[in-house]
């Protein structure tokens, strides 16, 4: 294919644009992780209905659509630390429910409506409650997991967003040297979901990422006093590496099935939501039962 300056600089802006937001929401404060992952979960979302819409050739009301949304954005804002408290008001104990309710309410409000239901639809579309708000829920959860040193607990807010910055770290290191190593080497096709992606490119992917992230994530728990071992941070990586490079592939199926290249547009030349957090969507849930088992 011949090199297209144009698309280039394309992607090349939108991609700038795209790390500097996703760099202040991150490490800004817990509000802005919150607001961060808000957008992520609502726009996720959007594009999953409208995949399942052209999956199953069929179409939600409304009120279906916007009830799932906020159910899901109930459970996710059930995750909410006592952090995230205004004016006395925690969101875990005093918003969560109520915002569930309300898409309950809107949930049976759209799906008594005239429009026939689609049951097979249906169901693939709650089961975006797991697949979508779960997991950011538990992407909510890895902020602050607290460190053993009291000193840094009390003084620096760097430690918060460890764990969510080294998942996300190792999603892009992941796709990065799959890229390259299937680039050099790559000849065996990983799936006929993917045809681009090789065994060759993702086995390398996934080692490479365990080794620079891992050894990356031992160095500066001297920092932070998590007290791991640098086979703890390895298998984090190898973890999320892994459930990374499936969550790519199940995304990949989903656009197949639906006969679309691009879950949306967010981003010119990149995609939509799903396109870019396809992998961070299942890799969180599996990092977040390492983290809990081992460290909280």
């Amino acid at each position: 294919m011949a090199f297209n300056i144009q698309t280039f600089r394309t992607r090349a802006l939108t991609a700038i644009v795209f790390v500097a937001i996703m760099l202040v929401g991150l490490l800004w404060n817990q509000w802005s992780f919150l607001v961060l992952f808000s957008i992520i979960h609502f726009g996720c979302w959007w594009e999953y209905l409208k995949l399942t819409e052209k999956i199953h050739s069929t179409s939600f009301h409304p009120y279906t659509k916007l009830g799932l949304m906020a159910m899901g954005y109930g459970i996710m804002l059930w995750f909410c630390s006592p952090a995230y408290h205004i004016s006395g008001y925690g969101l875990k104990e005093n918003i969560s429910l109520p915002i569930s309710a309300a898409g309950f309410a809107l949930l049976l409000t759209g799906i008594f409506q005239k429009n026939p239901i689609n049951v097979k639809a249906f169901g693939y579309a709650v089961l975006g409650l797991l697949y979508i708000s779960l997991c950011w829920g538990l992407m909510i959860d890895l902020y602050g997991v607290e460190t053993n040193n009291p000193i840094l607990l009390k003084n620096s807010n760097l430690y918060l967003i460890y764990f969510p910055l080294l998942v996300i770290g190792c999603m892009w290191i992941n796709d990065t040297m799959a890229y390259i190593v299937g680039s050099l080497i790559g000849k065996t096709p990983l799936s006929k979901i993917s045809p681009k992606k090789t065994w060759e490119g993702s086995i390398g992917g996934i080692i490479l990422c365990a080794i620079v992230m891992g050894y990356a994530g031992f160095i500066y728990d001297d920092w932070f006093v998590f007290g791991q071992s640098i086979s703890f941070w390895i298998i984090l990586c190898f973890i999320a590496a892994i459930t990374g490079t499936i969550g790519d592939l199940l995304e990949s199926k989903l656009k197949r099935s639906a006969g679309v290249k691009d879950s949306g547009t967010l981003m010119p030349g990149h995609g939509g939501y799903l396109d870019r957090f396809d992998s961070l969507l299942l890799a969180t849930p599996f990092v977040w039962v390492y983290v809990e088992f081992l460290i909280k």
